[in-house]
């Protein structure tokens, strides 16, 4: 969809597979590796943005929608994911009520990309109505179109 808008999209992972190198040794070594291999590629084109796609995941299944996390290293963290929180309200999921929030190191890409990045959760898959709609094409393709309506709605704003 970014593609056929004239934008330039480069994919980190599409599988939950690691891209760690070859013959590292241990979890937390390539877990390590897939991480500095990830920010690499976060880091390499100029005038970028990061979207890291997730779903979220709680000990209570009360918890629902989409939320997105930024950090506080790039002044224009903040401004995506706001932009980002408000189309996913706007376009689908209207009662949503979560608010954009602020990580630390913890989220390894947010934090040490020099490029805007924010980490979207698209919903909880500890919530069952959630994790019924993730689970949809349907649901699927609207979190894509979302996805490019608020890349196009940054851009714009940017301008």
């Amino acid at each position: 969809m970014l593609e056929i808008c004239g934008y330039e999209v480069k994919v980190t992972r599409d599988t939950d597979k690691s891209i760690h190198d070859s013959g590292i040794e241990g979890i937390a070594n390539q877990k390590k590796s897939d991480m500095d291999n990830r920010l690499e590629i976060f880091n390499k084109y100029e005038d970028s943005i990061c979207i890291s796609i997730h779903q979220n995941q709680f000990t209570d299944p009360k918890y629902s929608g989409a939320q997105m996390f930024y950090s506080d290293t790039n002044k224009l963290n903040e401004n995506l994911a706001q932009t980002m929180q408000s189309e996913f309200v706007k376009h689908l999921q209207p009662d949503n009520q979560r608010e954009i929030k602020l990580c630390g190191k913890e989220l390894f890409l947010c934090y040490f990309s020099k490029n805007p990045t924010v980490m979207v959760e698209c919903g909880f898959l500890s919530n069952g109505d959630d994790l019924k709609n993730l689970k949809t094409p349907g649901h699927q393709e609207i979190i894509s179109k979302t996805l490019k309506a608020s890349i196009c709605k940054y851009f714009d704003s940017c301008e």
